[in-house]
């Protein structure tokens, strides 16, 4: 059963497929290449191949999620998603465990990048569509070529 099979099993109404699939996606490519970056981090400190190997397996995982996911959910929305989860988790993770702090003037900026990626992201790509058709449209009834 893929995705799309068990997010129908959960009982989603087929009108919020998309977004559920969507928002599974982009937490677990945010999780998998968080996951993968801690790996990282710690191999690059203690050169032990177990890291290593498993920062390699992490993101080979993560590459497959990528693809199974861009069957049945669009590749901007999933991707931005997607950094947006990692880049919260990032910062936090600086912020617990290293000890990161960002003075004032960055978490406006962090605030303002996010809130312009979730409208890329949620805002409607159809009205450049309906503008071309209706635009298309309009010749065709006058009865000249585009």
């Amino acid at each position: 059963m893929g995705i799309d099979g068990a997010v129908r099993a959960l009982g989603v109404p087929a009108s919020w497929h998309f977004y559920v699939i969507s928002l599974a996606a982009m937490l677990a490519l945010a999780g998998l290449d968080f996951v993968g970056a801690l790996f990282a981090k710690e191999w690059a400190e203690r050169q032990h191949a177990g890291f290593f190997l498993a920062g390699l397996l992490c993101f080979g995982v993560l590459f497959a999620v990528y693809a199974a996911s861009l069957r049945v959910a669009e590749l901007s929305v999933v991707t931005f998603g997607w950094i947006v989860f990692l880049q919260v988790g990032l910062l936090v993770l600086d912020r617990v465990r290293y000890g990161v702090e960002l003075p004032p003037g960055k978490w406006v900026a962090i605030a303002v990048i996010l809130v312009l990626q979730a409208y890329l992201v949620l805002a409607p790509n159809t009205a450049t569509a309906e503008h071309s058709a209706d635009h298309l449209a309009g010749h065709v009834h006058e009865g000249t070529s585009p």
